[in-house]
């Protein structure tokens, strides 16, 4: 068995196991068994790529595999990894893994819970391992289904509103995705869905007009890409704490890696016509995020804005289209999913023993509860891009790569875009110092507890991994950076 098919068997696996399972004990140790599998799994993915790719493999995707499953379309179960999929699947690992200790006192239904939780897992795993558009788009919808479930009946606040929402916003963006999908097939003439050897293909100029922005546009929703963004808010908002992890630290990173994967490298006429437009609308995404976190006064809505402005800073760099920028924004995907999961994670946290998200009622939480007060000012200084911490690596990447445009349109963009990093600093030193210091507003929080085993375990494991990218980027800024140079070489022949 082809080594990239154990990240859709485990998770098939712990759906039996947690469909047999009978006590919560039984639910837990299926979690965490899988969980640590995939992670294992992922991370043994990874330094095998990177022996290979040092070995002097030089194929654009390795571990390729193909099983025809429906022959009338060509559709075949088709597998193949390169760099970007590689760290994407190991974020996912990891945010999975740390999903579960951030889930593990979850009541009522867990069980239940924790199967959607793996469902929703399953089809990201899926998405990232294969190169079938049909095969990609069906596990992209395995994905997106779960979501409604998971908010609405576990969610708090406006949580059926919530849902609804988001399932709607989102199943039109697959509507147009389909068009797109199947206009690249029809419209190439191909014999194949399948995404390296469509690329060899030279699809028509005008097929390429007509379906790049129906594709980056279904995508596009999913990145936050204004102004179909408003479902972000609001079901990061409403969901439960380890699903706002995997939403914002996962979900939607398939939207900017399908925006880079199938509208881009397949379509780069399509690219250079379209870009400005979506370049303008990125702009606004970046910028309006961060202005509607500064008003915000719950502590999700601060984040879940934040990331539309960061996860806008994605498609915003990969519509640059310079080697430097998208492979910038390959790095803030995997920094925004690791930042973005840990705040999450602290603020569902707090919520728990607070049963308040408006900062106007906190205060004083660093004296209360430390451990989660410091995880929570790790978090903020990764968004605001501190010096050490993932935010900055990938925040300088892109926006030194988008200043290589010598045109004066591109450049202005980019020096628009990076006023967010002022008001970044705006509403996360404020939210720090409104929450953490101070006087507690409460005296009942006076006997709030600390973060638990299984609380500290999640958030050590993902400030090791924020710290680990600050740090040493090296790794996965030259196996992206490898990857990215196809696309470009493409975009360069255009």
């Amino acid at each position: 068995m082809n080594i990239l098919s154990l990240f859709v068997l485990i998770p098939l696996l712990m759906l039996a196991g947690l469909w047999a399972s009978r006590t919560l004990n039984q639910t837990r140790g299926v979690m965490l068994a899988g969980s640590s599998a995939l992670l294992i799994l992922a991370i043994g993915l990874a330094v095998e790529y990177t022996n290979l790719r040092q070995g002097g493999a030089t194929a654009d995707m390795l571990f390729t595999d193909s099983v025809t499953w429906y022959e009338p379309l060509h559709i075949a179960y088709s597998t193949g990894v390169d760099g970007i999929s590689v760290v994407m699947l190991l974020l996912s690992a990891i945010i999975m893994f740390t999903g579960t200790f951030a889930s593990w006192r979850l009541k009522p239904m867990t069980k239940e819970y924790f199967l959607w939780f793996t469902l929703l897992a399953l089809g990201v795993f899926g998405f990232f391992i294969s190169t079938d558009l049909f095969t990609m788009f069906l596990f992209y919808e395995t994905a997106l289904i779960p979501m409604y479930l998971l908010i609405g009946v576990w969610g708090s606040g406006r949580k059926e509103y919530a849902a609804m929402k988001l399932t709607l916003m989102l199943m039109g963006g697959s509507a147009f995705l389909l068009i797109g999908i199947l206009g690249i097939y029809y419209g190439a003439g191909a014999t194949t869905m399948n995404i390296l050897e469509l690329a060899s293909m030279s699809i028509p100029a005008n097929i390429q007009h007509i379906f790049f922005p129906l594709v980056f546009l279904g995508f596009g929703v999913l990145g936050a890409l204004f102004p179909f963004h408003t479902w972000s808010p609001d079901g990061h908002a409403s969901a439960p704490t380890a699903v706002s992890m995997l939403h914002a630290g996962v979900l939607m990173k398939l939207g900017g890696y399908g925006c880079f994967r199938i509208a881009i490298w397949l379509m780069p006429e399509g690219a250079q016509e379209w870009s400005g437009l979506f370049l303008v609308l990125t702009t606004i995404s970046v910028v309006y995020g961060a202005l509607s976190a500064v008003v915000q006064t719950d502590l999700k809505y601060i984040n879940a804005y934040s990331s539309v402005s960061h996860c806008g800073l994605v498609l915003f760099a990969l519509l640059m289209m310079t080697r430097t920028a998208c492979t910038g924004a390959i790095l803030q995907m995997l920094s925004h999913g690791l930042m973005t999961a840990l705040f999450f994670a602290v603020i569902g946290m707090i919520y728990g023993r607070t049963h308040t998200r408006d900062i106007r009622l906190l205060g004083g939480l660093m004296r209360i509860m430390p451990f989660l007060a410091v995880a929570y000012v790790i978090a903020g200084l990764a968004n605001l891009g501190l010096p050490g911490l993932s935010g900055f690596v990938a925040e300088m990447t892109v926006f030194v790569g988008s200043f290589e445009h010598p045109d004066l349109f591109h450049r202005v963009c980019t020096i628009i875009a990076t006023t967010s990093i002022v008001i970044t600093a705006v509403y996360i030193l404020r939210t720090v110092g409104r929450i953490l210091y101070g006087t507690c507003k409460n005296p009942e929080f006076e006997k709030l507890t600390d973060a638990t085993w299984d609380e500290r375990t999640a958030v050590i494991c993902l400030i090791a991994c924020v710290a680990a990218l600050g740090m040493a980027p090296y790794w996965a800024s030259t196996i992206i950076n490898e990857s990215v140079a196809p696309v470009i070489e493409r975009l360069a022949c255009s």
